[in-house]
């Protein structure tokens, strides 16, 4: 594609809108330093800070789907008092017990791990749509699932963090294991401390194919829905409503799809260790799989998936309409530039 083309392309037209996605790199140069387009490196950034904007929204969504995935843990159901019932009376105990800055626990360590984590995944899906890697049968799921373990990864410490720290509460309403950590320093250092290096990658183990799984779906689904949306032409063109119903259709698939995994990273990060600094509950992904649907039985797996959906399907919403839009500027400025 030349600069003409480049310059041709509508501003308006999404990063994930409605051409197919070899289409999708026409926002994003395929020449590494042209002013057409952001490079992966700028991605990076905007995907951080995108996701990190709509993770201030959707943080007390995450707060109690934490604590209803840790409720009953490896306890058979109606074994157990339920403090938490659902997504909107689990916000209002939070509330009423913890307070307004209960709902937003984790929330300096959740926008770490956010920028982390979707700023790798992000930038490194863009640096995939450069190399025309996601023009391929497939490639769009692979790159998505590749970018998605290795932001899982490079971020899991903030991750193991924010799980405790959103686990904890008072005595009353506790479920699962509690840290009692005095704040985010604190508990990098008490980690650090008692379990070493490693142990800030506890349960990283469980967390790398979550995301890999959730951000396959999620970045093949709504790229595949909102290009179906925008075909039926429901809506006119450039319509927040398109990236709405994308949004609602890819939130299902990656709640269905995640959710299982993401009960199993809870637990893995949250459990307690020994004085070999073992877990005490599980010894990994599949060991906890296995005593979860033993325990509680398969819907053990899908915990919390209320609030699982009600959160992605804002996140992904917010997440990438802010990326999308702040690309589209980008290029804006740049072309801006060009002609200049």
């Amino acid at each position: 594609m030349n600069s003409t083309q480049l310059l041709e392309t509508s501003p308006k037209e999404s990063v994930f809108g409605a051409q197919a996605s070899h289409r999708m790199p026409s926002t994003v140069s395929t020449v590494h330093g042209s002013v057409y387009g952001p490079s992966p490196p700028l991605d990076f950034a905007l995907g951080a800070l995108a996701c990190c904007a709509a993770c201030v929204f959707t943080n007390p969504l995450e707060v109690v789907k934490t604590r209803l995935q840790l409720q009953g843990e490896l306890q058979a159901r109606g074994s157990y008092q339920r403090h938490y019932r659902g997504v909107l009376q689990g916000l209002w105990v939070v509330g009423r017990t913890d307070g307004l800055r209960g709902l937003q626990k984790g929330l300096s360590v959740g926008l770490m791990y956010q920028g982390v984590m979707n700023g790798v995944r992000l930038g490194s899906y863009s640096y995939c749509e450069a190399l025309g890697i996601t023009s391929f049968h497939g490639g769009s799921l692979l790159s998505g699932a590749g970018a998605g373990a290795l932001g899982a990864f490079i971020a899991s410490p903030a991750y193991l963090v924010k799980t405790h720290l959103q686990a904890q509460t008072v005595e009353a309403i506790a479920v699962g294991h509690q840290h009692n950590h005095v704040g985010v320093f604190d508990a990098f250092v008490t980690i650090y401390r008692k379990e070493g290096l490693i142990g800030l990658w506890r349960g990283v183990n469980g967390a790398v194919p979550r995301v890999m799984v959730g951000s396959a779906a999620q970045l093949s689904t709504f790229t595949s829905a909102k290009e179906w949306v925008s075909h039926s032409q429901w809506f006119s063109p450039g319509s927040w409503l398109t990236a709405l119903i994308a949004a609602m259709i890819s939130g299902v698939a990656v709640a269905i799809a995640m959710t299982p995994f993401d009960v199993i990273s809870t637990r893995l990060y949250n459990q307690p260790v020994d004085e070999l600094r073992r877990g005490r509950l599980y010894h990994g992904f599949l060991d906890c799989m296995l005593k979860v649907c033993q325990s509680e039985g398969p819907v053990g797996l899908y915990k919390g998936m209320g609030p699982v959906f009600l959160r992605l399907a804002p996140h992904t919403m917010l997440s990438m309409l802010f990326w999308d839009v702040m690309r589209q500027q980008t290029v804006k400025d740049r072309q801006s530039q060009g002609r200049n």
